[in-house]
């Protein structure tokens, strides 16, 4: 995609929602954490509801020690993979309070040391809590900037990369925001929904889906 359509890509993704911003429920900047690292292969909508009654009286590090691994379980066993991130947050809370006077760390490389933190995880905390430039790619992003053109790449770090080099400034705080529900709600996996997209004309992307009663007159399948 041209240094011009990346501009126009973003600007009218920007115009339609001028203040992104991520999905997770939270009060404070440790219950992000905690939100983003339980959501990994799970959807937003899935943690929000198992940690709705958990973010009620879990706000510190402490507080969650204090509940205790088999506590936290109840609460977030309907998550995928539940007892492996329990113990992660267990792990992370413990450290947080051994090596962070029990504040979430306003770097990168400090977050990735946590238990259960990668780099995806790192790169959503450091955009939504400390508002850095960081472009956090999931499968939503990944698929985004291939099928598009916007940012192609063969891995996760790629695609990644060619974003951090490729946003123009006005755009790279909430690029990480736009590009997930971009891929979330309207160039989903299996049919993107194109005839509704505000930058198909500038997407790569062939052949380009047609509205619903389209499809169904000229029997093409979904």
């Amino acid at each position: 995609m041209k240094r011009s359509d990346i501009f126009e890509f973003y600007r009218r993704l920007a115009e339609l929602n001028p203040s992104p911003e991520t999905e997770l429920q939270f009060g404070n900047i440790y219950q992000l954490l905690v939100a983003v690292v339980l959501s990994a292969q799970a959807t937003d909508v899935g943690v929000n509801k198992a940690t709705r009654k958990l973010f009620e009286t879990v706000k510190t590090p402490q507080q969650m020690l204090d509940l205790g691994e088999e506590g936290l379980k109840q609460h977030i066993r309907t998550i995928g993979l539940f007892n492996a991130k329990a113990k992660n947050v267990i792990a992370l809370s413990e450290m947080l309070i051994r090596d962070h006077g029990g504040e979430v760390p306003a770097d990168r490389d400090a977050l990735t040391k946590l238990p259960g933190v990668g780099r995806k995880t790192a790169n959503v905390v450091m955009n939504c809590a400390f508002g850095a430039e960081t472009f956090a790619v999931d499968t939503h992003i990944f698929r985004v900037g291939n099928r598009t053109g916007l940012a192609p790449g063969n891995t996760v770090l790629a695609v990644e990369k060619k974003l951090e080099k490729g946003t123009p400034a006005p755009f790279r705080v909430g690029a990480h925001h736009w590009l997930i529900l971009h891929g979330r709600y309207i160039c989903k996996a299996r049919t993107p929904e194109c005839w509704r997209c505000p930058v198909a004309d500038l997407c790569r992307y062939q052949p380009k889906t047609a509205a619903p009663t389209l499809r169904k007159k000229t029997g093409a399948r979904e």
